[in-house]
């Protein structure tokens, strides 16, 4: 048995099977959920209108802006716009603006600057800038070190915390590949008897908290084997790249398990020489900036 389209509820004997809708005199697709029935509605006139200006700015863009790539370069169009020539001369622009005050730090006299409260307002923004851009990654945004990377807002330096000592370090890097690095390494004592180093990696977590026992067999460890880098306390600040062991600022962990991996395996870290990125005078802003963080003049940027 067949039903007759003509017949259904709605439907236009004149149009067939069109089912047209009663409210709205749209025709429907034949759709339907749940009683809802979909209508056979024209593309709004303001989408098509919206569409009809996307292109045309779209072709007017093509035209007029760098928008084509040709392999290695691509089109400038009419305008001839270099978004890297635009980049450039904001870069000349900037650099200009601050030639005056920058040279001011291609030899300086770290206690002269500090005294220029002007000079000071107009380069510490700038050296906040180049501590973010160069140091943060590995020392921390507030200079607070992290697993493996020295703390710079404290007291406690390896090759020295004076504007000076930092220039230097900045410059030449640390076990870097500049032929003037400084050098420091903490070797394996891999040699010692197990029993030893555990006897040694303990008195060594120890130290900060008072708890390490100079008169032990394990002081006389330390005494002999390590008192001559880091001090006969433990307390560093010898200049030689070894680090206090009786602060917080330890680098690599001083709980008794990664003390003795650190006496086992050693460590050798690298920081980068930036006499080859930066300029000299950037280098001596910068290291006043970080001498300003270790002495709660100055704080890193958020």
């Amino acid at each position: 048995m067949t039903t007759d389209p003509k017949a259904l509820p709605g439907a236009d004997p004149h149009t067939g099977n069109r089912e047209i809708d009663p409210v709205t005199g749209y025709d429907t697709t034949g759709h339907e959920w749940g009683g809802i029935k979909e209508l056979n509605t024209p593309f709004p006139r303001i989408a098509l209108i919206a569409l009809g200006l996307t292109f045309a700015y779209a072709v007017v863009a093509w035209i007029l802006l760098p928008a084509w790539p040709l392999g290695r370069d691509y089109t400038r169009g009419l305008l001839d716009l270099d978004q890297g020539e635009v980049a450039v001369a904001g870069y000349r622009e900037l650099s200009g603006m601050r030639e005056g005050w920058l040279s001011r730090f291609d030899a300086p006299d770290f206690a002269a600057l500090e005294q220029d409260a002007d000079l000071m307002a107009a380069a510490m923004p700038a050296a906040h800038r180049l501590f973010r851009d160069n140091c943060a990654v590995c020392h921390g945004m507030t200079g607070g070190g992290g697993p493996g990377f020295p703390v710079l807002s404290d007291g406690y330096w390896l090759w020295g915390g004076a504007p000076a000592d930092i220039a230097e370090t900045l410059s030449v890097g640390i076990n870097s590949e500049h032929p003037d690095t400084r050098y420091g390494e903490m070797p394996a004592f891999d040699w010692l008897e197990r029993a030893d180093r555990t006897a040694l990696a303990e008195y060594v977590a120890g130290l900060p908290g008072g708890g390490a026992d100079p008169e032990s067999p394990a002081g006389l460890l330390f005494e002999e084997n390590c008192a001559a880098c880091h001090g006969e306390g433990g307390e560093g600040g010898l200049l030689n790249g070894a680090p206090s062991l009786t602060d917080d600022s330890v680098i690599y962990g001083q709980d008794a398990a990664t003390v003795e991996q650190t006496l086992r395996h050693g460590r050798m870290g690298v920081m980068p020489q930036w006499s080859d990125r930066l300029s000299a005078a950037e280098i001596n802003l910068l290291a006043l900036h970080v001498a300003r963080l270790s002495s709660g003049a100055e704080e890193a940027a958020p």
